[in-house]
């Protein structure tokens, strides 16, 4: 949460409009201003990079100690495993982003990137099947659903095929789905259903008509 909120402040900030169209996310989190010519051309100067380098950083941690401690809301076995590891090389993802800024430190941030999109995204699929009975089926079937538009997305973003949503608008629903997800699934732990008890006396009532 504290991710779209900080992502909304910084964007605020900018003199030219932010476009989520035109812009890449890892725009708000450059140091300098200059004029970029790759994958498309802007001019990008935010003024709060600091503050969402930051936000970048406080993610993925989150994302780490998430995966290392949200146990009961995994199956046993090795899917889930490998899952939980996936989504934890999308939290080192997020924290190579903000400290490795785009125009400072470009192999190490496209790295990270890499990660959040690829590695987190894998992970986000096989969490779809690794997650417990107790977590609801509509949300273990949304979660696979949303691994999988991911990575298709990703597919399209690097290969410059956006389908009219721009740059930043494909490059958001390769990265939006795991964060989305993250809040869907945190909110499930936080506020976990109480076990269903059955109603002996309404089952022998029932039996006894």
């Amino acid at each position: 949460m504290q991710f779209f909120v900080i992502h909304g402040i910084t964007e605020s900030a900018w003199v030219r409009p932010y476009s989520w169209a035109r812009n890449n996310i890892s725009d708000l989190g450059n140091a300098h201003c200059a004029m970029q010519q790759e994958p498309e051309p802007r001019y990008i100067c935010s003024p709060d990079h600091d503050l969402m380098n930051v936000s970048f950083i406080a993610l993925g941690a989150l994302l780490i100690v998430g995966a290392a401690l949200t146990g009961p809301l995994w199956r046993r076995g090795a899917s889930a495993a490998v899952a939980r590891i996936l989504l934890a090389g999308a939290g080192l993802g997020f924290v190579l982003a903000g400290v490795a800024p785009a125009d400072v430190h470009e192999n190490q941030h496209v790295l990270g990137a890499l990660l959040i999109m690829g590695t987190g995204n894998i992970g986000l699929v096989l969490a779809g099947v690794g997650l417990s009975n107790d977590v609801p089926g509509p949300l273990r079937w949304a979660t696979g659903l949303l691994g999988v538009t991911a990575i298709t997305a990703l597919g399209l973003f690097l290969s410059h095929h956006y389908l009219g949503l721009g740059m930043g608008g494909m490059e958001r629903v390769a990265a939006f789905p795991l964060l989305l997800w993250t809040l869907a699934v945190g909110a499930r732990g936080l506020f976990p259903q109480a076990p269903r008890r059955q109603d002996t006396s309404s089952s022998v009532t029932l039996m006894a008509g």
